[in-house]
């Protein structure tokens, strides 16, 4: 939802952000890659150090790394469909990472599978639709897409950790705070397939498929 109503005034930030790594030479898919392995190594630090908010300012600061190789691509003008997809499958790899180690960290495994099957499913609604009819990327304002998702979750480790972990409430922060998100990306996922249909339904009154050709009894058949 914010990167949706406010990307004429996010990209421009990220921009001035991402103008020393461009200057570098670095290339977005580099970028998108560096942020991949700093995803990884703040996860596997975790099972050494095992502090939830360290967890989690070090997540800040990978994410927001992560976020700058769109920028990087508009500066340097090496925007390219490969890049999109490589984007995209990294994504999802760094989501998996971090809910692994919420799940470890909270013992709430069935919270974290359910948050991450919403998450996945709030990508893979808008990414289905694009294989039905051409959509506009920036133009799916739901409640709580990717950067909200990564939003909450390092404020819920910070919190948990620093806050209610003096007062020996990081675990049952955690694991309410998971529930929540859990909550939260399942309604989205449903947001979304609900425009998602809205959007087909007015395709296929204005332009029907075709019927489909009968297909023959023994077609396919070795």
């Amino acid at each position: 939802m914010i990167d949706g109503l406010f990307k004429t005034h996010i990209d421009p930030m990220w921009e001035r952000l991402a103008r020393p790594l461009a200057s570098a030479g670095l290339t977005p898919n580099q970028v998108t890659l560096i942020g991949l392995v700093l995803v990884a190594v703040n996860v596997a630090a975790f099972s050494v150090h095992r502090s939830v908010a360290v967890l989690g300012l070090g997540l800040v600061v990978a994410f927001a790394f992560d976020a700058l190789d769109g920028a990087v691509a508009r500066i340097r003008g090496l925007s390219t469909r490969r890049g999109g997809y490589l984007d995209a499958v990294v994504d999802r790899y760094q989501e998996l990472a971090m809910m692994a180690a919420l799940g470890w960290a909270s013992e709430a495994w069935p919270a974290a599978l359910l948050g991450l099957a919403g998450a996945y499913l709030t990508s893979y609604a808008k990414a289905r639709t694009a294989i039905e009819i051409p959509v506009d990327n920036d133009r799916w304002p739901d409640l709580f897409e990717r950067q909200e998702r990564i939003i909450f979750l390092c404020a819920l480790m910070i919190l948990a950790g620093a806050a209610f972990g003096p007062m020996g409430l990081e675990r049952p922060v955690l694991v309410g705070g998971l529930w929540l998100y859990a909550a939260l990306t399942n309604f989205t996922a449903l947001q979304r397939a609900a425009r998602a249909w809205e959007m087909l339904r007015r395709v296929d009154e204005s332009d029907p498929l075709p019927p489909r050709r009968p297909r023959p009894a023994d077609e396919g058949r070795v």
